[in-house]
């Protein structure tokens, strides 16, 4: 394992196996959309049916971007995943923006909102009683009222930042464990609603017929518009798979190991979120789902049919700890990202080093673990991550289109350095299956589903271009100092 660079500078190590890395995108991407998202998209689309149907395309479409992600992490397995596919093939402003957009947006606003996500579920558990309280902080002479959901959310955050500050093969090893957690959840879930609730087949011929769909729009109910709005919902049950790339640099034997996970954790995680979604209809009808306040989720509704009042206490323990899981694993991946930008002389140059002992990038923990407290104390963090959607969507696409452009160049750059080296294919390097239909289709659903944010809510796409263009000046002044 590399520890030290040709310079003699501290590295990372590359301490994750096929298991951790796997974990990672299951980990990372089941948090609460499984649970929520049937009611909001049985509104944009209407019938079980269609809602499946849904749940398939997302995940076909999922497939397709972790195929082509995946020869580009086997590719350049650095620290930073999409940033250095950004940066690599369009240059150094594209890449900073997006990591910009991440790290102060993206990444910010979703580990705040894991972290209170986290604290609502203890809450219940509680019986209300972290609501119910508040303690005041004397900060610079002023006093800053910090509500019990807030502390909770708060100690989250810093317990996830210890327990990713030690070695990464531990953390690896935390992430295994709170991912099994995880899938025995949706199949717990799965199973009860199939075995222990009364329920029928006959939902899935029935339509929603007058479900009040508390919070979804009208333009959102039927039709592509419809179907558009539940993609949205079911992409972002969905969003993670991508983040592995951003430890690659600490994943062992990457040309092999990262595809396995890539792949094969999206895999297991389309099967587990469409049995859950089965068990779901065969328990409540359409309108009944629609029907369910949006301060609930299906899963309770179904746990509470088949066992009684009692196992919404029980089910809210549970979630808590699926977005604790949640939480460790995204504190853990993005902060590579500010440390690769660092790195590339782009960032606060402090979060380029790693520390002697861990060998992993604690200042760049630390950064990111504040700014999301900042964000919890604000509540501003769902405003972001809405705004941010739009911007990430086109990274994204920009992350995969670069496939397209390595491909051409032919180009590799070396574990220590971030110059290119040219060199011929290597055959040795996994390959994208379906090239270039593969992820030609993805790129063409990115787009719609980018056109369709602009269309239905131009103002949220508007102001995500804003927040990603806030980062120029620091970019042009990091620039100069290079």
């Amino acid at each position: 394992m590399t520890t030290t660079s040709t310079s003699g500078t501290l590295t990372l190590v590359r301490g994750l196996g096929v298991s951790a890395a796997t974990a990672i995108v299951i980990g990372d991407v089941i948090g609460t959309g499984v649970f929520l998202k049937a009611r909001v998209m049985t509104c944009n689309v209407g019938t079980p049916g269609m809602v499946m149907a849904v749940w398939v395309v997302a995940g076909l479409l999922s497939v397709a971007g972790a195929l082509t992600y995946a020869e580009l992490a086997a590719l350049m397995p650095r620290a930073g995943g999409e940033y250095v596919f950004i940066r690599q093939a369009y240059g150094p402003l594209p890449g900073f923006l997006y990591g910009w957009t991440r790290f102060f947006v993206a990444t910010g606003g979703s580990v705040a909102g894991l972290a209170t996500g986290f604290a609502i579920f203890i809450n219940v558990v509680s019986g209300g009683s972290l609501q119910s309280h508040a303690i005041k902080v004397g900060l610079l002479g002023y006093e800053l009222p910090i509500t019990g959901l807030q502390a909770m959310a708060i100690a989250a955050i810093l317990v996830a930042t210890i327990a990713n500050s030690v070695a990464v093969a531990v953390s690896g090893r935390i992430a295994v464990v709170l991912t099994l957690l995880k899938i025995a959840l949706v199949l717990g879930v799965g199973l009860t609603a199939m075995l222990l609730a009364h329920g029928t087949w006959t939902h899935y011929a029935l339509a929603n017929d007058g479900g009040t769909c508390e919070g979804v729009a009208a333009a959102a109910r039927g039709g592509a518009a419809g179907f558009g709005a539940a993609m949205l919902g079911a992409l972002w049950a969905y969003n993670g798979w991508n983040e592995v790339t951003y430890v690659a640099e600490e994943v062992k034997d990457p040309k092999r190991n990262l595809p396995v996970a890539i792949i094969g954790g999206i895999g297991i995680i389309a099967a587990l979120y469409i049995f859950a979604n089965v068990a779901y209809f065969y328990v409540l009808s359409p309108t009944e789902v629609a029907t369910i306040p949006a301060s609930s989720s299906v899963a309770t509704e179904v746990v509470t049919r088949a066992l009684g009042g009692g196992a919404a206490i029980v089910l809210a323990g549970a979630m808590a700890t699926s977005i604790f899981g949640s939480l460790q694993i995204a504190s853990l991946v993005c902060a590579r990202i500010p440390y690769a930008m660092a790195r590339d002389g782009l960032f606060f140059s402090a979060l380029a080093q790693v520390s002697p002992k861990s060998r992993v990038p604690i200042r760049a923990l630390v950064a990111q673990g504040v700014w999301s407290t900042i964000l919890v104390l604000s509540g501003s963090y769902d405003t972001l991550t809405d705004y941010a959607i739009f911007a990430i969507l086109i990274f994204v696409g920009l992350a995969t289109a670069s496939v397209f452009v390595f491909r051409r160049r032919i180009v590799r750059l070396k574990p220590d350095a971030t110059t290119e080296v040219r060199l011929r294919p290597d055959a040795t390097v996994y390959r994208t299956w379906g090239y270039p239909v593969v992820p030609i289709l993805f790129l063409l659903v990115s787009a719609w589903l980018v056109i369709n944010t602009v269309m239905t809510t131009p103002g949220r796409a508007l102001a995500g271009l804003g927040l990603m263009a806030c980062g120029l000046p620091f970019f042009w002044y990091w620039r100069k100092q290079i």
